[in-house]
């Protein structure tokens, strides 16, 4: 299995983006599924997008519009680009990477730390 870092959380004002930035430690290529997730303060954590290996992207309805996964094989990373944030965004986003389609329907698979994004004026 990979290891996984996420980058580029932030304090960012409401209306902002950022930029997040999953990197693996090894190929990705051949990984059936890589997403964001997050998880706010005494709530559970939440699928926020992903992106299969066959490009097939999904998204949360609460992002829908306003966030864009985007999955590059040749840089062993995945970006979650994350454009007019709420308030409601804040949270601690994690990268996952499911190998293989049972790993995906089972929950399981490579967790990274986890990095912070809070919006707030």
């Amino acid at each position: 299995q990979v290891q996984l870092v996420e980058s580029g959380g932030g304090l960012v004002q409401p209306g902002g983006s950022l930029r997040l930035t999953c990197a693996a430690s090894g190929s990705i290529f051949s990984i059936f599924a890589v997403g964001w997730y997050r998880q706010a303060p005494g709530k559970q954590r939440d699928l926020v997008a992903d992106v299969a290996n066959n490009g097939r992207t999904n998204y949360a309805d609460s992002v829908k519009g306003r966030f864009t996964i985007v999955r590059d094989n040749a840089k062993n990373t995945v970006y979650l680009q994350m454009n007019s944030l709420k308030p409601e965004d804040t949270a601690v986003y994690y990268c996952k990477a499911a190998d293989t389609l049972v790993d995906y329907l089972r929950g399981s698979g490579s967790w990274g730390q986890g990095t912070q994004v809070t919006v707030s004026s």
